[in-house]
């Protein structure tokens, strides 16, 4: 296994990770090697936007259609004095 050293941690990050290792019961070694798992292991986000985001949750489910509403033509902006 590699070895690895984080240099110039600052004290409150150190002081919580110490702390985080103490109520689990491990060392701080261990604590920030669990922290470290936990983190590299999630699912990378997904690219994309909103819209991909919901498409790929609905369309497993057979998808939506929606009615095509047509546009009104814009209005006239409102008469302004000179």
């Amino acid at each position: 296994m590699a070895s690895t050293t984080i240099a110039d941690l600052d004290d409150v990050l150190t002081s919580r990770l110490e702390s985080l290792a103490a109520v689990h019961g491990r060392s701080v070694e261990d604590e920030a090697r669990d922290i470290l798992h936990a983190a590299l292991n999630r699912e990378p986000p997904r690219k994309g936007g909103l819209v991909e985001s919901i498409r790929a949750k609905i369309a497993p489910l057979g998808g939506v259609e929606l009615p095509h509403i047509p546009r009104e033509p814009m209005r006239e902006p409102p008469f302004q004095d000179e």
